[in-house]
């Protein structure tokens, strides 16, 4: 896993997201997302520099309708939104698991810890 994954992991990982279950490196037939809820179908994808490629993002808006013809929504964050906006982006999934879950969603979600200081848990 990229930095910036493992920093979002470090928030998804043990049902810190209002309790729902989230994979990583989980397949999909012939691709492995990022991170996937079974639960609400919904795919996080953290994407770096490499993806503002013209073939990337080719690749990126096929791999998203492949998986939408699935039922599975896909969010996308770019590396920088991870490291500089973590709580905007665990805002927007919390959001998204609350549309996809039929809930409504509260202003706020549960706070989550960002990772010790010097080192990784």
């Amino acid at each position: 896993m990229t930095d910036a994954e493992q920093l979002l992991w470090y928030c998804l990982r043990r049902k810190q997201l209002s309790g729902f279950r989230f994979r990583r490196q989980h397949p999909v037939e012939r691709f492995v997302l990022d991170f996937y809820c079974y639960e609400t179908r919904l795919a996080i994808e953290i994407d770096g520099g490499q993806h503002n490629e013209p073939n990337a993002k080719y690749r990126d808006m096929a791999r998203t309708e492949f998986l939408s013809c699935r039922g599975i929504q896909v969010l996308r964050f770019w590396n920088n939104d991870v490291f500089n906006n973590l709580e905007a982006v665990l805002q927007r999934i919390y959001e998204v698991l609350m549309e996809r879950a039929g809930e409504q969603a509260p202003a706020e979600p549960p706070p989550s810890q960002p990772p010790p200081a010097g080192g990784r848990s």
